[in-house]
């Protein structure tokens, strides 16, 4: 077919397209150029033009326009990057703190689970010293003296680890993504690794912290963590509530197959892992950045920390509500 020919036989199908790009860019119109669905099929027959036209060497002006409307079009139909902003922004605003309270069944054990051992170790480290070696090893509970004792030259940092913040920032994220993976993925072995490890990282950080409060370490190290723990902690106890939501399915599917309802839960679970991600790369941010500020008062410090929990806490409680967001979705 001689290129005339070609032209002549395609050039509704384009102008079409060129009316509909130029008015979306001109003045947002939203009317499609074609039905909706044989929008598919004819933008496929437009790639293929593109095609037909680079094998069969037609002119350079007809296959660069060709190129350049099918980039456009793809942008419109694909590329929406506002719309995928909107989506995140849709999420994080109602959609997320919805779905945590929804899946109350699962997130209420996770906490339980994280943060009671934390709780309970603090002053039981100061009764019972000894019993932090059962938890942390020798070397750790040493390192641990080392990052927060007063006169740390960097404080949370081990000497030889000190670097810039965005190398210890890798490092905080890589600590986080690991705990939240444990907590999440142990969900896979029926909840048993779930639930051990949201126990386990919970007695860890108790023992740690109750060991440094007993030593006197108290300004270096809770003025370090009070920024980011609210993030770092309830991201961790979310990751584990996902993995327990995992859990259940395979324990109790009901009318589903196993992998069925696997398959259901995975979907509602790996949306609070989205959330749970996100909130530890904050932390890891506010820790690597604000933390380790030597300048910044410890009182400023206690102050930002109550501040960002109480959002935290307002945020998980108040967010989403009325906004309708598929409360009937998860079951």
């Amino acid at each position: 077919m001689k290129e005339t020919q070609f032209v002549d036989a395609r050039r509704t199908d384009w102008a079409a397209w060129d009316a509909w790009l130029d008015g979306r860019a001109a003045a947002g119109e939203s009317r499609l150029p074609f039905r909706a669905d044989d929008l598919p099929h004819r933008f496929r027959e437009l790639c293929q033009d593109l095609s037909l036209a680079r094998d069969r060497d037609y002119s350079s002006p007809l296959v660069d326009s060709l190129h350049e409307r099918v980039l456009r079009a793809h942008q419109q139909i694909y590329g929406a990057q506002p719309r995928l902003r909107n989506a995140w922004t849709r999420f994080f605003a109602a959609e997320f703190p919805a779905l945590v309270r929804r899946e109350w069944r699962f997130v209420l054990p996770a906490l339980l689970l994280f943060f009671v051992p934390i709780a309970a170790y603090i002053p039981a480290a100061h009764y019972w010293p000894e019993s932090v070696y059962l938890v942390l090893p020798t070397e750790h509970a040493a390192q641990l003296e080392e990052m927060y004792a007063p006169d740390a030259p960097q404080v949370g940092r081990l000497r030889r680890d000190a670097g810039d913040n965005f190398r210890m920032l890798g490092l905080y994220v890589w600590n986080n993504v690991r705990l939240d993976f444990q907590c999440f993925a142990g969900g896979l072995l029926f909840s048993i690794g779930s639930v051990f490890y949201l126990l386990y990282n919970g007695l860890v950080i108790g023992a740690s912290a109750g060991h440094l409060t007993r030593l006197g370490y108290v300004d270096t190290f809770w003025s370090f963590v009070a920024g980011h723990s609210s993030f770092e902690l309830v991201g961790a106890a979310l990751a584990g509530a996902g993995g327990l939501r995992i859990g259940y399915a395979l324990i109790a599917p009901g009318h589903l197959s196993r992998l069925a309802a696997l398959r259901h839960s995975a979907k509602i679970a790996i949306r609070v892992l989205y959330g749970a991600a996100t909130m530890t790369l904050g932390a890891a941010l506010i820790e690597a950045f604000w933390s380790p500020l030597p300048w910044v008062s410890p009182s400023i410090k206690y102050a930002a920390g109550i501040g960002v929990w109480a959002l935290v806490c307002a945020y998980f409680l108040l967010a989403g509500r009325g906004a309708g967001v598929g409360e009937t979705h998860a079951t």
